[in-house]
């Protein structure tokens, strides 16, 4: 297929240069011109990567820059024919989402959303899970590209049910590895040793597997950005919107909207989102390991 790539960020370049491997011609867009794929074309505009494309896949950082990409005079929007599939990767408003499905749908143009779980890693060994909303036919049509960046598809059903989903379940990562996190910080004030209580909570009932993942990072205080600390914190956002206009409290939620916050006043944004531990441990009298 002609693939028109649209954002190359943490993830976004792994997932397009994984097409490239599965034998694709891949037209590539990002906002900073100095990154690249190998083995694809680089393209000056969203315009002009979405010329004769197929398919038109973006992973962009959130709901402005997916309107951006689309919509802006040099956006994609400019070059769609008739018949092409938009997939959007990203992860933005479920509203958001309806109003541009709608407004493509006009000119013909087909809406995937298509949100992923599976962090960096995922994303560079092809073991991505994308969380699809959509009509069945184009969802088919994707099938052999979303087999060339992930390990499982699962259509949660129509336009805007994939990012709907995307920010349930990330609700639920950010209210677990805060759980964690408070967790491990009272431990290190009653003296337990760390890696005890990861190998507790992983022989146990509450066995996660956000701790699992997270876990390793932690003990060393490695908060390089497998999923940054401003990307989750945009999610929150989001979900406390698609709360509050669905007439729906998050009360937990609401109290780590705050440890974001003041994480963020920290510096911390381009750290990943473990980093918050930091801000306990400091509440804590502890020695904060985050630079």
């Amino acid at each position: 297929m002609r693939i028109a790539f649209l954002g190359l960020g943490i993830m976004g370049r792994p997932m397009a240069a994984n097409l490239v491997k599965a034998g694709h011609e891949v037209l590539v867009w990002n906002r900073s011109a100095r990154q690249h794929v190998d083995g694809a074309t680089t393209a000056v505009s969203p315009a002009d990567a979405a010329k004769e494309a197929d398919v038109i896949w973006m992973c962009v950082a959130d709901t402005a820059a997916v309107e951006r990409v689309l919509f802006a005079e040099d956006g994609a929007e400019q070059s769609l024919r008739e018949g092409a599939i938009i997939v959007d990767s990203s992860t933005i408003a479920p509203s958001a989402t309806l109003r541009f499905a709608e407004r493509v749908n006009a000119r013909g143009v087909h809406w995937v959303d298509a949100p992923v779980t599976g962090s960096k890693i995922g994303a560079e060994n092809a073991q991505l899970i994308f969380i699809v909303g959509g009509a069945n036919e184009p969802v088919e049509y994707l099938q052999p590209l979303f087999k060339a960046m992930g390990k499982l598809v699962i259509h949660m059903g129509d336009t805007g049910k994939g990012q709907s989903a995307k920010l349930c379940m990330n609700l639920m990562i950010a209210l677990i590895y805060e759980g964690f996190a408070e967790a491990f910080t009272l431990s290190q004030k009653l003296g337990v040793d760390s890696n005890k209580l990861i190998e507790l909570i992983q022989a146990s009932m509450v066995r996660s597997g956000v701790v699992e993942y997270k876990a390793p990072f932690v003990l060393r205080r490695d908060y390089s950005p497998n999923f940054p600390l401003r990307l989750m914190h945009k999610d929150i956002h989001l979900m406390l919107d698609a709360a509050k206009e669905n007439r729906v409290k998050l009360p937990a939620l609401e109290t780590v909207d705050e440890i974001y916050e003041l994480s963020s006043e920290e510096g911390w944004d381009d750290l990943d989102f473990a980093a918050t531990l930091g801000l306990l441990e400091k509440w804590a009298g502890l020695r904060s390991q985050v630079k």
